[in-house]
């Protein structure tokens, strides 16, 4: 599959913005029905289409290595039986979910005899623009078309094939359900000049979900003209606190580490009290030591692990997406969320505690978008938390906050039902 040549991007994104724009319409008022049976259809079309995907894939991969791009993102980039399984998986339990358009939730009834209630409808046009992972064509398609929106997807030019392969089987999906074709629409150009073009069409766009690196993230938080949701960094934690069960914080410490390293939801620091970092800390560089973890620690972390390498002001800020874990042991509770609020990105942060009234306040008071008790940092995403896949994970306060799914993408109205009420 070749990228098509396009010379004037501003109109060729325009022209997409329009149909995607009347296509929203349609979307908006699809029945449920109509809704699942294109995601199944989308999923068999996936399943039917294996081999395809999968030689796609190769050629972006082989494009990539060529190119030298790191084993992070070649990971990023791959997929895998495992991975084509998991986004069929993902649309079929999209297709699972309730609907949530159309519903009708708090209402009341006021003196004057009216009724005021909230009714949930779609965001409109969803434009998003992510790097590497070409899975997320199918989550986000999935999920922008479960919750009646249009989608505009513009993926990085390193999965263009694989991005191209998987597009085609969401056009025979939506085509057989009877839903416009035009509902997800894939960019078919490379050129960067077509990300400017979408952040600055408010008049096509409703919002835009960047899904990248923190250059791209910047880049698009400062120049967009419609809202955007978005996460910048994530500096996830994991605290083994003074009351830990420490083979829960062995296990929790390791996977948290080690179970992927290029995923916004790897832990980068360990912070540990003091209490029990000569206990646990030599059993994890052992364990980590076998993984090719590179180690960087505080003094006091290097007087228990003196082949840790010393680490820097950086360190603590830095997201790695690589075998490498900053650690530092603390004072207790408060100085771990200290170190949290001064340098996490609100992202994901854990706790490994038997202790309840240490829990309640790691939760409490860890203003980041999940916050976890015993738990690996690495279920802090849509697929785990039972949203059927995620659009995205927000940093924001405000509209959405964490993993992205159905509700993420919608909005709500006011409805009022009366009776011939006029207001006095």
């Amino acid at each position: 599959m070749s990228e098509r040549q396009i010379t004037d991007i501003d109109a060729y994104m325009a022209d997409l913005g329009r149909r995607a724009r009347a296509a929203s319409r349609g979307l908006a008022r699809a029945t449920t029905r109509q809704k699942n049976d294109a995601l199944s259809a989308i999923a068999d079309a996936i399943d039917g289409r294996r081999e395809a995907i999968v030689a796609a894939n190769q050629i972006d991969l082989e494009q990539g290595a060529a190119k030298g791009l790191d084993a992070a993102l070649l990971d990023r980039l791959e997929l895998t039986e495992g991975r084509i399984d998991t986004m069929i998986e993902g649309l079929r339990q999209i297709a699972a979910l309730p609907d949530p358009i159309g519903a009708i939730t708090d209402l009341d009834y006021r003196p004057s005899g009216i009724q005021v209630g909230r009714m949930r409808v779609p965001l409109g046009v969803v434009g998003i623009i992510y790097e590497s992972r070409p899975n997320v064509t199918a989550d986000a398609a999935g999920l922008c078309l479960k919750s009646g929106n249009a989608t505009l997807l513009r993926g990085g030019s390193e999965a263009f094939e694989s991005n191209q392969a998987i597009a085609a089987c969401i056009g025979q999906g939506l085509v057989e359900a009877g839903l416009p074709a035009d509902g997800v629409q894939v960019v078919a150009t490379t050129d960067r000049a077509a990300v400017g073009a979408m952040i600055a069409m408010p008049e096509f766009v409703d919002v835009v979900i960047p899904r990248g690196g923190k250059g791209l993230i910047e880049r698009i938080s400062r120049e967009a003209r419609v809202p955007v949701i978005k996460h910048l960094d994530g500096i996830c934690h994991v605290f083994i606190d003074a009351d830990a069960d420490l083979d829960k914080a062995f296990d929790i410490a390791m996977n948290a580490k080690t179970q992927r390293y290029g995923t916004c939801n790897t832990m980068e620091t360990l912070v540990v009290d003091e209490a029990v970092a000569a206990t646990i800390l030599p059993r994890l560089a052992s364990a980590y030591r076998e993984k090719g973890v590179e180690l960087r620690g505080c003094a006091r972390t290097r007087e228990i692990l003196p082949e840790a390498i010393a680490a820097t002001e950086a360190d603590w800020d830095t997201e790695y997406l690589a075998p490498i874990l900053a650690i530092r042991v603390v004072s207790g509770l408060d100085a771990a969320m200290d170190h949290i609020a001064a340098h996490g990105s609100a992202h994901t942060d854990a706790i490994v505690t038997e202790d309840y009234s240490r829990a309640r306040r790691f939760l409490r008071e860890v203003d980041s978008s999940s916050v976890m008790v015993n738990a690996s940092t690495r279920f802090a995403d849509g697929f785990e938390y039972g949203l059927g896949a995620e659009i995205g994970i927000s940093t924001d306060k405000f509209h959405a906050r964490g993993p992205v799914g159905l509700e993420g993408l919608t909005s709500v109205k006011f409805v009022v039902l009366g009776d011939g009420e006029v207001r006095t």
